[in-house]
């Protein structure tokens, strides 16, 4: 923790309500004159769109129907956790896209389901702001959760995370509702396909 590089970390998962929190953090940000360096936890992702389809692949093909974006080792934790740490000493770290849809593959160029290019970011920042799934976690071999000076999970109920889900990954994404509900329910709940 860190009282001059400050970290507000914001975590739930996909379909949660996170990015609403965000909107209202930038929205208090602007009003106060706060800059605010941010990164996202899917910049933290192991693995890109078509790696992570044929990782899930591979894992059901070998039993494990536990994997999904949830698990410790789908993720760069240990990265997460030095860009927490190397923001709070110095108030700068580095971050990358996830690279979502066509608006953001133009705004970046770099393609749907592919990460941007690494970048130095905090220059100059009052605080960084997190928002992702694994900003408050603590393993055996990772401490994020004791680096963010601020942790707020936004859980909402199940049912109401599942229909936002579906509703933005068909609507700003493109998928079908099958191909949004059948992975997420392979992977959280195997009784459900």
């Amino acid at each position: 923790m860190s009282a001059k590089h400050p970290i507000i970390s914001v975590v739930g998962s996909s379909g949660a309500g996170t990015t609403t929190v965000k909107h209202t953090f930038d929205q208090i940000f602007r009003r106060e004159g706060i800059n605010a360096a941010a990164i996202e936890g899917d910049a933290f992702h192991r693995y890109d769109r078509e790696e992570m389809k044929a990782e899930m692949v591979r894992r059901l093909k070998a039993g494990d129907h536990t994997f999904s974006h949830f698990s410790i080792e789908a993720n760069l934790l240990k990265e997460l956790e030095a860009q927490f740490r190397s923001y709070g000493e110095s108030g700068r770290c580095r971050a990358r896209t996830y690279i979502h849809n066509d608006a953001e593959a133009e705004e970046h160029g770099v393609p749907p389901g592919k990460f941007s290019a690494w970048s130095d970011i905090g220059a100059g920042s009052d605080l960084l702001f997190y928002e992702g799934l694994h900003g408050a976690v603590r393993t055996p071999e990772t401490n994020i959760a004791g680096l963010a000076d601020l942790k707020i999970g936004v859980v909402p109920v199940i049912n109401l995370e599942w229909i936002q889900k579906i509703h933005r990954d068909r609507a700003a994404r493109g998928y079908s509702t099958e191909a949004v509900k059948t992975p997420f329910c392979a992977a959280c709940m195997p009784t459900c396909t």
